[in-house]
C-alpha cells in the first residue's frame, strides 16, 4: 500500500512530531517541557520547529486562551512509511533484502511483530522472483562488472 504522504522534515522536526503523535494534540508549553528534558532544547528552538512544521502542513494549530494547541495533520504510520520508502528508493534494489535483514537484526521486535513479518514474507515468497535486478545503472550493475 503506497502512502500518499510526502513529509520532508529534519531529525529535530521528527522529535517534535513524535511527541505530538504520541499525545494526539499538545500545547507548546507541554512540547517544550518534554523536549527540554529529553533533548535539552530551549523554548525558542521548539517554537521555531513548531512553526516550520505548521508551514510544512505537518501540524495544525489553534489558539486556546493564551496557548496554541498543535495537532498532527499527517498520521504517524503514513509519515514513517513515506520516509522508509524514500530511503529505500535510494538503495540498489538488489541489496534491499540484505539491508532489511541487517535492520531486523538491529531492531527489538515483539513476538507479534515477528509473526506478522513471517506471515508477510511467506505470502510475498509465493510471487517473488528468483533474483532482483540492480537498478543503479540503466543496464544494471552486472553489465559494468562484465566490462571491467
Amino acid at each position: 500500500m503506497e502512502a500518499t504522504v510526502k513529509l520532508e522534515i529534519s531529525d529535530a522536526e521528527w522529535e517534535v512530531m513524535r511527541i505530538v503523535w504520541t499525545l494526539g494534540e499538545s500545547n507548546s508549553r507541554q512540547i517544550t517541557e518534554i523536549l527540554a528534558d529529553k533533548m535539552g532544547w530551549k523554548s525558542a528552538t521548539v517554537k521555531t520547529l513548531l512553526g516550520r512544521l505548521v508551514k510544512k502542513q505537518a501540524l495544525t494549530t489553534r489558539k486556546d486562551g493564551n496557548a496554541f494547541i498543535y495537532t498532527p495533520l499527517i498520521a504517524e504510520q503514513d509519515a514513517m512509511d513515506s520516509a522508509t520508502r524514500a530511503l529505500f528508493g535510494h538503495l540498489c534494489q538488489m541489496k534491499v533484502g540484505q539491508t532489511l535483514a541487517d535492520l531486523i537484526d538491529d531492531l527489538t521486535l515483539s513476538k507479534a511483530n515477528i509473526a506478522d513479518l513471517q506471515a508477510q514474507l511467506a505470502e510475498k515468497a509465493k510471487t517473488a522472483p528468483e533474483t532482483v535486478a540492480c537498478d543503479c545503472l540503466p543496464d544494471g550493475c552486472d553489465a559494468m562488472k562484465q566490462e571491467a
